[in-house]
């Protein structure tokens, strides 16, 4: 299998159930709390190394217990660090509420060391790059840093993926870069001003997006599946009752990317990633809920 290598952020989530969300100013009382790995660059990252591909993480932390965990969930993953460590910053958190009727989620991200990643530190990193066949970015650290490694990546000729998330502008030229770009329905509404509600809006969005210099756009839609440019809405795989839904997302790009890596095509890596988000949605958590590639393989066999 090639090489992913995830540019990223590394968050300690912390995770609140309750039956709703409190108004400003107000305190309620919740059902749940849990503490664990998240970030959507480290959750990518995990999903992919469980898949089966070799996968390298860059990124930065701090030097605090938050930064023991990172390191202790890539090495349980199987995800190679190219971390520097910062003694003078935290490692990022966020805080996760989580509806507990329906697994719905709102999240606050402090990225903390990340948050300091740059386009110079990209060069630094530019062997590491240039050693994928698929590299994989997203919002989380600091847009011109994702800009840049794009950039190296693509001057390699390596596949590229861009995850939009969280939702923001983006820089001229920066789609352009992008071999796949996978928005959920907020972040294709941010980019193009499609609203996604039918598969003739995502044919739509994904026009608008090829316009932008996309190679293919692939539109995550929750439950109900994936429009993937070129062969339409892809059904979403169900694995069973819905726990929480907030790492499905990263466990779609990261089944995706490793798929690609194992030389799948987009169709069978987009089936791949609803697959491995299928199962991801089942289990707490974000990292923790990521399946083994064998649980993958089992679920679309049977």
């Amino acid at each position: 299998m090639g090489g992913v290598v995830v540019l990223g952020v590394f968050v300690a989530d912390t995770a609140y159930r309750a039956v709703r969300m409190p108004r400003m100013g107000e305190t309620i009382l919740g059902n749940t709390f849990s503490l664990g790995p998240g970030g959507k660059g480290s959750n990518q990252a995990v999903a992919a190394a469980r898949m089966g591909a070799d996968v390298t993480m860059i990124t930065k932390l701090g030097r605090d217990d938050f930064a023991d965990m990172a390191l202790k969930t890539w090495a349980e993953a199987g995800v190679k660090p190219h971390v520097e460590q910062l003694a003078d910053n935290y490692t990022g958190a966020a805080y996760i509420f989580i509806e507990e009727a329906t697994g719905d989620n709102a999240i606050i991200i402090a990225p903390g060391a990340a948050a300091t990643i740059s386009a110079a530190d990209m060069d630094k990193a530019s062997d590491v790059i240039r050693s994928a066949s698929v590299f994989v970015t997203q919002l989380e650290q600091p847009m011109d840093a994702a800009f840049r490694a794009l950039e190296i990546a693509r001057a390699a000729g390596i596949t590229t993926i861009l995850n939009p998330a969280p939702a923001a502008e983006l820089p001229s030229g920066m789609l352009t870069l992008c071999d796949y770009v996978t928005p959920n329905e907020t972040e294709t509404e941010e980019l193009t001003g499609i609203a996604v509600n039918s598969e003739q809006d995502g044919a739509r969005a994904s026009a608008a997006l090829r316009n932008m210099g996309v190679g293919t756009p692939i539109i995550t839609l929750g439950e109900r599946g994936v429009y993937l440019d070129g062969h339409g809405l892809v059904p979403a795989v169900n694995a069973g009752p819905v726990v929480e839904t907030t790492g499905a997302g990263d466990a779609f790009n990261g089944g995706f990317a490793a798929a690609l890596a194992n030389g799948s095509g987009p169709l069978e890596a987009v089936k791949i990633g609803c697959a491995t988000a299928g199962i991801s949605v089942t289990r707490a958590g974000t990292a923790p809920s990521m399946p083994s590639r064998a649980e993958v393989e089992a679920l679309m066999s049977g």
